[in-house]
């Protein structure tokens, strides 16, 4: 007797505001739990000429960074952004951090946000 296993994907979750994240200090989106090992990030630049952001994306498995009384992330990817109007590039990884987050450490141009996506 066989035994299949199968392997639920297709959830987005946005690591930022639904407006984005408009300005670099850095500036990070809400913390995202990850239920899978495999996910796929997608950074998406809009904004008015010439656009350009350097998005990170970071990972952590402790839970009180999680909840915000502690600070244990990591960097594990950067994404550089650049183009007219609109932008888009983005990564896959297959590691079983817990916890994500995106943060923009740079950002430039006429009404520039950035949006930042994961798929699990």
């Amino acid at each position: 007797m066989s035994m299949n296993a199968w392997i639920k994907s297709g959830k987005i979750y946005n690591l930022t505001t639904d407006a984005g994240i408009t300005t670099a200090t850095p500036t990070y989106g809400t913390p995202a739990y990850k239920d899978s090992p495999y996910a796929s990030f997608q950074a998406i630049e809009t904004g008015t000429g010439a656009i350009t952001a350097t998005v990170i994306i970071q990972a952590s498995n402790d839970q009180a960074t999680f909840e915000g009384t502690a600070s244990n992330w990591i960097t594990i990817a950067t994404i550089s952004l650049s183009g007219t109007t609109s932008t888009t590039d983005g990564l896959t990884t297959v590691a079983p951090w817990k916890y994500v987050r995106a943060g923009v450490t740079a950002i430039s141009g006429t009404n520039a946000a950035v949006k930042v996506l994961m798929g699990v």
